[in-house]
């Protein structure tokens, strides 16, 4: 079958819209149309050289659409169900068994080599293969192919299936970093840094938690004015001082829970600065240097009971947090639909610009029409 990518060549290009031959699935697989796809800033990491990836490669990895064709194993899915693409693993070691999929003993393997485990991609130009599954789906095409271990089924919702993407990475990122990973308590208080789509989803999850006190760190003024209608309580404009300064004037003992999503060792140190006795740093960003660090005082550490832990994917089992958060949403509680705006996916190079420029929170990238031109 033949489909329509967004193609990246190289690390730095920009995405070009490509017709791509798509592979059959395989015993394991599912073939999904995507009716609209998130853009992510682990896409950007991968796009711009930051972590390998091989090339020519189709990217993607927040899809939702509609079953085309399943492989002869998969029993839980049929042609025409509506699903979200999440995140590979493997459903059989002890952190998975554990309902902990985001650290699968082979998460690096399912979702990082550009292929199945065996070498083959399920994308091909001409006689060149194109890398695939990232994340297990590559769903910057109309078409992706990814293991149905990957799919979640939709519930009943008044959304369109279109927008439901990001709650395969992003959005189920920032709300699980504070309804699992931190499982924040009725009543204290949280600080979010960061106000992206992880960003605010955390923020919405405080509200959900019943935190008192929800204050959001954020440059912009106009995220800043949106977190208010989202639920927090106030806001700090990091530009204006020092951070840990501007937290402690409104918390002066500290904050229970901070989450960084800015992957900004300078940032992580400030907020690792501002924390309660016993508080909780979550670490959610993904850093441009692998190698970045941040100081740890041991002693002080020690003494004041502080935890600094990182988070995958929320710490979330996709399969069943997914459909609480759009249930969520249905309630009235979890709107992350107004973070959205969407773009053709022929668009994709202007949309990633303009996510930059911060024009937007969360671009979703819908596909063209059969024919459309390249970008």
């Amino acid at each position: 079958m033949e489909t329509r990518a967004a193609v990246l060549e190289r690390a730095g290009d920009e995405f070009v819209l490509q017709d791509v031959m798509v592979e059959e699935p395989r015993a394991d697989e599912v073939v999904v149309r995507i009716e609209g796809v998130g853009l992510c800033h682990s896409d950007i990491v991968f796009a711009e050289g930051h972590r390998p990836y091989p090339m020519p490669a189709v990217l993607g990895h927040e899809g939702a659409g509609i079953v085309v064709s399943i492989g002869s194993e998969v029993t839980d899915f049929a042609p025409g169900d509506a699903v979200i693409l999440g995140f590979s693993s493997c459903e059989a070691c002890p952190r998975c068994d554990e309902g902990l999929p985001g650290y699968c003993a082979d998460f690096a393997p399912l979702n990082f080599i550009g292929s199945r485990r065996d070498g083959t991609t399920a994308y091909r130009r001409g006689d060149t293969k194109v890398a695939s599954h990232f994340f297990g789906q590559s769903s910057f095409a109309r078409h992706a192919v990814t293991r149905a271990g990957n799919l979640v089924k939709v519930p009943e919702t008044s959304l369109d299936l279109s927008l439901l993407g990001p709650l395969g990475c992003g959005i189920q990122t920032g709300a699980g970093a504070v309804m699992r990973a931190l499982a924040c308590a009725a009543g204290s208080s949280l600080v979010v840094v960061g106000g992206g789509s992880v960003g605010l989803s955390a923020l919405m999850a405080g509200s959900v938690q019943g935190c008192a006190t929800i204050i959001l760190v954020e440059p912009m003024a106009e995220r800043r004015a949106l977190a208010m209608e989202l639920g927090a309580s106030a806001t700090i404009d990091p530009l204006a001082g020092p951070l840990t300064e501007q937290i402690l004037a409104l918390l002066p003992g500290g904050a229970d829970y901070i989450v960084d999503t800015t992957g900004r060792p300078d940032v992580a140190t400030g907020a690792l600065d501002s924390l309660a006795v016993h508080g909780t740093l979550a670490l959610l960003g993904v850093p441009h240097d692998a190698a970045a660090t941040i100081p740890l005082p041991l002693s002080r550490t020690m003494l004041r009971g502080h935890r600094v832990i990182g988070v995958v994917e929320g710490d979330s089992d996709q399969k069943t947090f997914i459909p609480e958060l759009i249930a969520l949403r249905e309630a009235g509680r979890f709107p992350f639909d107004r973070l959205i705006r969407t773009f053709p996916l022929s668009q994709i190079n202007e949309a990633i610009a303009a996510q930059a420029r911060g024009e937007c929170i969360k671009v979703v990238l819908l596909p063209d029409a059969d024919g459309a031109e390249e970008s």
